[in-house]
Parts: C-alpha cells; sequence; structure tokens
C-alpha cells in the first residue's frame, strides 16, 4: 500500500449518533465506496478532506465500521481539531482516502469468540459481525463512560449476545475489570478466541488476564498515526522481542504475546 492507492470519494452522509450537546458527540459518516477489491474487519483507512490547507496536514485514521456494495461507514468521535473538522463535513463534500491498510482480525467460524470492546473501539465490531458467517459464535462487551445510546450497541445486540457496563463513577471501574477477568477466564477454558479494541489502558487488562490464563487473545491498538503506510514511524510499538514494529503496517492488530503495552 502506499499514497499512490489514494483517491477521492465523496461523503454521503453525516449522521450524529446519541442525543450529547457536548464536544465529545459521536458521528457515523458514509462514504462512497472507494475502489477497492476487498478489505477485512479491524483494518483502516486513512482520511483527509480536499478542503484541508496546510493549518492540518496530516490525516486521520480510522477504523472501517462498515461496507456495502455503495458505501463506507465510519463511527467516529469528535475529539480534536482534525475529528471536529471531519464530522463537519456535508454530503457532496470530497475527502482524499487510502485503504484498507494493516491487517485484521482473526475469523475462526465455529469457534466461541468473545468481543471486548473499550468505548469507541466498539467501531471495527460492526464489520466483523456483519461479516461472520456464524455471529451465534459471538459475544459482545463493552465498557464505556458515555450513555449507550452513543455507541452502536443496538445494531449489533439485535445479531448477536451482548452485555455492557458503564463507567460513572471509581468501583464501576473495579466491576468492569472484574467482569472482563471472568470473561476472559472462561474464554481460555473453552480454548475460544478473544478480540479486543479500546484506549491501551483497555488492551493492558486485557493482556494482561490473557496472560494470565493463557487466552488465545488479539488487541487491536489506537495509536496516533500521521501517514498509515510506514513511512513516517510515528505509530511504533515493541513487539514481543523488544523490537520496534509500525503500528500501521505490522498491525494494528496484535497477538497479546507479540506486542507490549
Amino acid at each position: 500500500m502506499s499514497l499512490r492507492n489514494c483517491q477521492n470519494v465523496k461523503v454521503l452522509e453525516v449522521t450524529p449518533v446519541g442525543q450529547l450537546k457536548r464536544p465529545d458527540e459521536f458521528f457515523e459518516i458514509k462514504l462512497e465506496y472507494p475502489d477497492w477489491d476487498r478489505w477485512k474487519p479491524g483494518q483502516f483507512v486513512m482520511i483527509r478532506p480536499t478542503g484541508w490547507e496546510l493549518d492540518l496536514l496530516w490525516a486521520r485514521p480510522f477504523s472501517i465500521c462498515s461496507v456495502d456494495d455503495d458505501t463506507l461507514t465510519l463511527f467516529v468521535q469528535k475529539v480534536g481539531r482534525g475529528t471536529a473538522r471531519i464530522t463537519a463535513l456535508k454530503p457532496g463534500d470530497d475527502v482524499a482516502i487510502w485503504g484498507p491498510l494493516g491487517n485484521s482480525f482473526a475469523v475462526e467460524p465455529e469457534t466461541p469468540t468473545l468481543l471486548l470492546s473499550g468505548g469507541i473501539g466498539i467501531a471495527p465490531f460492526r464489520g466483523y459481525v456483519e461479516q461472520h458467517p456464524h455471529p451465534e459464535n459471538l459475544n459482545l462487551f463493552l465498557a464505556h463512560r458515555l450513555p449507550l445510546e452513543c455507541y452502536p450497541f443496538g445494531k449489533l445486540s439485535e445479531k448477536i449476545n451482548g452485555q455492557c457496563m458503564i463507567e460513572e463513577k471509581p468501583d464501576d471501574l473495579q466491576q468492569i475489570i472484574a467482569s472482563m477477568r471472568e470473561l476472559i477466564k472462561e474464554y481460555a477454558d473453552k480454548d475460544g478466541l478473544i478480540l479486543s479494541c479500546g484506549p491501551t489502558p483497555f488492551m493492558r487488562t486485557v493482556q494482561q488476564f490473557a496472560n494470565e490464563f493463557g487466552a488465545r487473545a488479539q488487541v487491536s491498538l489506537e495509536n496516533r498515526m500521521a501517514c498509515g503506510v510506514g513511512a513516517c514511524l510515528g505509530c511504533v510499538t515493541k513487539d514481543g522481542n523488544d523490537h520496534h514494529v509500525q503500528v500501521c503496517t505490522k498491525g494494528p492488530v496484535f497477538w497479546t504475546d507479540k506486542v507490549e503495552l
């Protein structure tokens, strides 16, 4: 993958998710489907509106949330200048996009699979559920801080088993951690597959319990990225052998015993 694969597509819809009136609102953004042969759940794209000038130089990475024949859907949280400008796009605006980038989550159709999501980390699991040949083998756990209506949890829980826990006070965090530990142990005991995405502290917790119980688990990292193609070295992390690797090209999905968090 290189920037020679960059193409322009049009924005189709920008829809607020939930009823929040605060800076960290969530949006579902639908773009024209790029000229891709295929994609896999867990991969991501780099997005840069063509109207940006040099005050916002770098593109922004987003997990691929969902794809159909005509559209590419992203689930975006407004957290800074870049995402604020992206969520303010209008239908008909042009964006430069390159992707699909990175590797993807493991798929084992007959294996009980646990999806562990921390907040915005739920984004790639929508596509995973839609693409999975046996969604009855999937179970979703969402830990979140903002109201549940901000996340596409309802769409997923219609198709697979799902449970959620909100963190509103310090005691809630301990209960979430205890529930994650119990779930990871359960899936380790039956040689299940565990896939996770979320902020780094969430990923560290998954890795800790996966190591404790010998679980087969993958984490999708949310490192900052500028190019998405391994050139800028802005997203590097260490693998299990103390070597630096680019998250954008060697990840973003790693087995928990192959990455340092």
